[in-house]
């Protein structure tokens, strides 16, 4: 390999080329091409391959920032000037030339004696001399700048291109975040519907079904656990669901804890309940978190229908779930017409009873309580009534139930408080001394934060009201909540008692923690103390258990004289039922208060409720129990 570059202001062959010119236009022609060469910065090397040296113009020793003038250099000034990097692949490229004996181009890098790296391009042609010997005569100029601006260009291009790149990853991320949920990755509501809409108007489907899944139990493993036990339940139910279903299907989380399953062509109702009760028996597996065994179950609603009558399919499935979690949850329950009619008869009168609050339609009617030895009257139990517009007077069956499912027992029982409170008053402005008044209060009203504020602001009289609570608001495990008001109800003055005791799994420890002024024996283990031994032996155990906690015991459901009889001799304190008195509306009470508190100046006829008589029994003036 031979080594190369020179530059020169001409050679012998350029020489030759303008000896039929004359001095001067050889002159003037050089000067022109020495001012084009140096305004373009352009160095003109000439190299005869045959040598060691290169002829270089001047500037080409700018262009290395050699420091010289001189014409030949040794052609080592040009090796020990590249750039290591280019070293090996600039001899490359002129051997290749120089064997072909044709162009040379290439583009290199030079290291100046000060450390700058400079980018330069270099041009030449093969030619032969008049001799013969072999040279190559070229030109090079400084291309740093252009280097850089393209390398600058390429490197905004790639930063743009690699923006672009994201842009569209980023977009793509958000258009999957607005289909889907974060935690279980499964589509939410949004992709559902859409899915939904796009499944109905397909002619190659022929059925549609939709299975409605909550999930039980998911708030107590919320409260227990904490939220990150809540969101392992999730995910596990995301994947139970998501195995029991086909390709074709889709499973998506629309709510808090609710799953909705889309089936494609389910040719029967078997096969519909067959899925939706392996995905049930699926949910019903515990869960482990940590340590813990977490237990959830599930309610499902399934609607199916051919593709026509499919756009209904959610709320029909809806509908189904509703009736599932009625029933008593963990199960799966079909839609029916019938169940929608249900549906909306019981909407229509839950929307009735919201306007019977606002109308004051729902009134307390109250049934006397007695001691059980001298058969005075000393309290009364409010119980709620509704004045229907159309319907008349109805009982609480026919109305609580709806209360209960859309959340409305605690303006119930608050409606019940402030009549009573009225009545109490209005009686007292008549000259009679009202007794003790015990009054409903449902779990969701114990748990409300502001019950305490709210009850301060009616001035409620020490003694003149009690709360009746049911006992599985506190048996077991009272609620911290529940606990702490029920001890400022009674710091009040409004005294406490238990409803229904014994219809439940009756907890010791429970009561023994909520101190009750009273409780009440369920009428159903009263009626059979006339006819079982068994049961007298059982009431008189709740009452000695009663009188050990210091708490009075009432029995309801007060048939006969022989049940009267019985109870005071197991050592009930008090009574209350059918044969005391019968439910009455304020104006009837006030009658029969009136002729017990001054006989004198009113007295009833004779079957109306008496005081500590001759039978010491309540007639029965109103037949609504």
């Amino acid at each position: 390999m031979q080594t190369f570059h020179a530059s020169g202001g001409g050679s012998n062959s350029v020489e030759k080329a303008v000896s039929g010119r004359s001095e001067q236009e050889f002159q003037d022609l050089l000067r022109r091409l020495e001012l084009a060469l140096e305004t373009s910065q352009i160095g003109v090397w000439e190299h005869d391959l045959s040598e060691e040296e290169v002829l270089w113009d001047l500037q080409m020793h700018k262009l290395y920032e050699t420091g010289r003038t001189d014409r030949k250099v040794s052609s080592s000034v040009w090796l020990n000037a590249l750039h290591p990097g280019d070293v090996e692949r600039a001899i490359a490229e002129f051997d290749e030339a120089n064997a072909k004996k044709g162009f040379y181009n290439s583009q290199f890098r030079i290291i100046l004696p000060d450390g700058e790296v400079r980018y330069l391009r270099s041009r030449a042609h093969f030619y032969e001399g008049p001799d013969g010997q072999p040279s190559f005569i070229g030109a090079e100029w400084d291309v740093t700048a252009d280097v850089l601006l393209n390398r600058e260009l390429t490197d905004q291009k790639a930063v743009a291109e690699a923006r672009a790149i994201a842009l569209e990853q980023s977009r793509a991320r958000i258009e999957h975040a607005a289909d889907h949920d974060y935690l279980t990755g499964l589509p939410n509501r949004r992709y559902f519907d859409r899915r939904l809409a796009e499944l109905c108007a397909d002619a190659a489907v022929k059925t549609l079904a939709v299975l409605h899944i909550d999930l039980d139990c998911f708030k107590q493993i919320n409260d227990k656990w904490g939220h990150a036990a809540g969101d392992v339940t999730l995910q596990n139910a995301a994947g139970r669901i998501s195995g029991a279903i086909s390709a074709n299907d889709m499973v998506a989380r629309i709510g808090g804890d609710e799953f909705v399953v889309v089936l494609v062509d389910i040719d029967t109702a078997d096969e519909l309940r067959s899925i939706a009760e392996d995905i049930l028996w699926r949910l019903r597996r515990d869960i482990r978190f940590g340590h813990d065994m977490l237990r959830v179950g599930a309610s499902i609603g399934a609607a199916w229908s051919a593709i026509e009558g499919a756009g209904n399919l959610l709320a029909e499935s809806d509908v189904a779930l509703y009736q599932a979690k009625k029933l008593g949850r963990n199960r799966v329950e079909f839609f029916t017409p019938k169940l929608q009619s249900d549906l909306q008869s019981e909407r229509q009168l839950a929307e009735e009873l919201r306007l019977a609050l606002i109308r004051n339609e729902i009134v307390p009617f109250y049934q006397t309580q007695v001691d059980a030895r001298s058969r005075r009257i000393v309290g009364l139990e409010a119980l709620a009534r509704w004045w229907h517009p159309e319907r008349g007077l109805l009982a609480p069956v026919a109305f609580l139930k709806v209360a209960e499912e859309y959340g409305l027992t605690a303006e119930i029982d608050a409606a019940i408080l402030n009549r009573v409170l009225f009545d109490r008053t209005t009686w007292a402005l008549q000259g009679l001394t009202p007794p003790r008044i015990a009054v409903n209060i449902s779990g969701s009203r114990l748990a409300d934060p502001r019950l305490i504020e709210r009850l301060e602001a009616l001035n409620i009289p020490r003694h003149a009201i009690a709360f009746e609570l049911v006992e599985t608001i506190f048996l077991d495990d009272p609620d911290d909540k529940v606990l702490a008001n029920i001890d400022a109800i009674k710091k009040m003055g409004i005294e406490i008692e238990i409803d229904d005791f014994g219809s439940g799994h009756a907890s010791l420890i429970g009561l023994v923690k909520l101190k009750p002024k009273r409780l009440k024996i369920d009428r159903q283990l009263v009626t059979a103390i006339t006819t079982s031994d068994e049961q007298r032996r059982l009431v008189s155990s709740i009452v000695e258990i009663a009188r050990a906690l210091s708490v009075e015991v009432i029995a309801e459901g007060v048939e006969t004289e022989d049940h009267a009889r019985l109870l005071a001799r197991a050592g009930c304190d008090g009574l209350q039922g059918y044969a005391i008195g019968y439910p009455s509306p304020a104006n009837e009470i006030a009658a029969l208060l009136a002729s017990v508190q001054r006989p004198d100046l009113h007295r009833p006829s004779g079957n109306s409720q008496g005081d500590a008589g001759s039978t010491g029994f309540a007639g029965r003036q109103s037949a609504h129990s």
